[in-house]
């Protein structure tokens, strides 16, 4: 590290593509960047056409099947789709996977039951997703599995992994695993860092799809939200017990909560520093937390991550200008700042033994940075 020095970054707020959701239904969607709505009633039918001859259809059913094999019959028949059928169970929530092979198309389809939403009956109403493309182009198929991936069917579940990586990667059984804190174990499902990692190097592939064009910023913010969705879930015992240790129920004042902040920060510090520079560069925070590596975006989102779990406001910020990654807090004291979405950010160097607030002189001109936040 060169020099250090605390100033205030003030830079204009980024606007990006948020993830998009119905009121009506409760359902939320992520979809990668560039698909525009083109088709329906903005209620209970949207169309997206997306990069390549993409497409992205969602309609929702209140009353009309009694079960999910009777949707994918009437789905087959519709489309004279040529593909396999699957069902399965998302959390609490009845579901079925679709290969779609009709005409001159390929793709995916789910069906996946939302929450009761004022139904007489007592029947779940049916989000029915589809998403496909040309056939004779195979590899856009991860842009179809992304976009299926990125639905939350209730607000819950978008902090919990995302319904086709859920059936491609059953989590398994739940093992008490030490973590990267000397004498600290929390409860992990046996599958979860797989899983984790197969989907962080299907959304760096897409993210790269959008290298040299202006849609990189909003492309990689969604890659991050993404990767963060199907990681909460997966180490919530993990950081509530490093929080628990870093003594999170004694904060009661500012002060306290820069302390705290700091704990976390020096854990951060403490990891083995390991890259992947063959595939995402990015160490899933499974194997972060317990096995203690990882470069500085994994490190800068665990931050982010136990800091939640202390009702600490955070996130992250990311230059490709200088192909770093730091944590961000909002609590009060002295230190280097980032100001993004009316916050005033504390910043938060995970790769260097130094106290929070510090950043690297050669890396503080703010118009290369950007906030990545994920509430």
């Amino acid at each position: 590290m060169k020099k250090l020095f605390v100033l205030l970054f003030i830079i204009p707020v980024f606007v990006f593509a948020e993830p998009l959701h119905s009121p009506t239904w409760g359902f939320c969607i992520d979809l990668p960047e560039g698909y525009n709505y083109v088709d329906g009633d903005a209620k209970d039918r949207f169309s997206f056409a997306g990069p390549e001859g993409l497409m992205f259809e969602l309609i929702v059913y209140k009353d009309r099947y009694n079960s999910m094999l009777e949707l994918a019959n009437d789905v087959n028949k519709t489309v004279a789709n040529k593909g396999e059928v699957d069902l399965f169970q998302y959390r609490d929530k009845q579901a079925v996977m679709i290969r779609l092979i009709f005409g001159e198309q390929e793709g995916w389809a789910l069906g996946v039951e939302l929450d009761n939403i004022s139904n007489p009956s007592g029947q779940r109403p049916i989000l029915l997703a589809l998403a496909y493309g040309p056939a004779s182009k195979k590899q856009l198929d991860m842009f179809n599995t992304s976009a299926l991936d990125s639905i939350a069917p209730s607000f819950a579940d978008r902090y919990y992994p995302g319904p086709i990586t859920e059936y491609c990667f059953p989590r398994g059984e739940a093992k008490k695993k030490n973590l990267a804190l000397k004498g600290l174990s929390a409860m992990i499902y046996e599958n979860d860092a797989k899983a984790s990692q197969e989907l962080i190097e299907r959304e760096f592939k897409i993210m790269e799809a959008y290298l040299n064009t202006d849609m990189l910023q909003a492309s990689c913010i969604r890659y991050y939200r993404f990767v963060f969705r199907d990681s909460i879930d997966r180490i919530t015992d993990a950081a509530s017990a490093i929080a628990r240790h870093l003594g999170v129920d004694a904060i009661k004042t500012d002060a306290q909560k820069m302390e705290f902040a700091q704990k976390v920060l020096s854990f951060t510090q403490g990891f083995r520093y390991e890259r992947d520079l063959k595939g995402s560069d990015f160490i899933n925070l499974v194997s972060a937390v317990t096995e203690g590596k990882g470069d500085c975006d994994s490190r800068a989102m665990l931050f982010a991550v136990i800091l939640a779990h202390a009702d600490i406001k955070s996130g992250m910020m990311l230059s490709h200008h200088y192909s770093h990654a730091m944590g961000l807090a909002d609590i009060p004291g002295a230190g280097a700042r980032f100001d993004s979405h009316q916050t005033k950010w504390l910043v938060a160097e995970t790769t260097a033994k130094i106290n929070i607030g510090l950043i690297d002189q050669q890396q503080s001109n703010p118009n290369y940075w950007f906030a990545i936040l994920f509430e």
